[in-house]
């Protein structure tokens, strides 16, 4: 009887399905920086090192309603806020759109954090050209990033 029992448990062990996907990689695409010398930018941002936070893992699917990244700290000390320009563009480089943000963030030295944004995209037509291509009809874009500021918190 032990021994029947113990040949349906053994049967039923390795008809399971497997759920999980192997060979997952991940693609880390860094968002690129804003040059000021493209005449778009201010001068007052000539004053801000623009590579004292750094963009990768951006994320937009078309039916999302929020734009996600992991931002890091390259300074020696603590921020609080992130204060960003985004600008959007086609795959030719025709500028979609470009907006603010601040980001309300609190990274040490050296930390990285994923973040979510509003996206610029309340339509729901655009997505991210290095993320899944979306079933729907829709619109691939790119986004470079120039930083405009950020807090260093006081005290504690």
């Amino acid at each position: 009887m032990s021994v029947l029992l113990l040949a349906l448990c053994v049967n039923t062990i390795d008809a399971r399905t497997r759920t999980t996907r192997k060979n997952l990689r991940s693609v880390e695409v860094p968002v690129m920086a804003l040059e000021s010398s493209d005449g778009l930018l201010p001068d007052s941002l000539q004053a801000i090192d623009p590579n004292a936070v750094t963009l990768k893992g951006y994320s937009k699917r078309a039916s999302d309603s929020k734009e996600s990244f992991f931002i890091t700290n390259n300074t020696g000390h603590r921020m609080s806020a992130v204060r960003l320009l985004l600008r959007y563009t086609t795959m030719n480089g025709e500028m979609l759109t470009q907006r603010q943000v601040t980001v309300p963030v609190s990274l040490k030295p050296g930390e990285t954090k994923l973040v979510s944004i509003k996206s610029f995209d309340v339509q729901r037509l655009f997505y991210y050209y290095a993320g899944p291509q979306p079933r729907k009809q829709a619109t691939p874009f790119k986004v470079a990033f120039r930083l405009t500021g950020y807090d260093i918190p006081v005290g504690n």
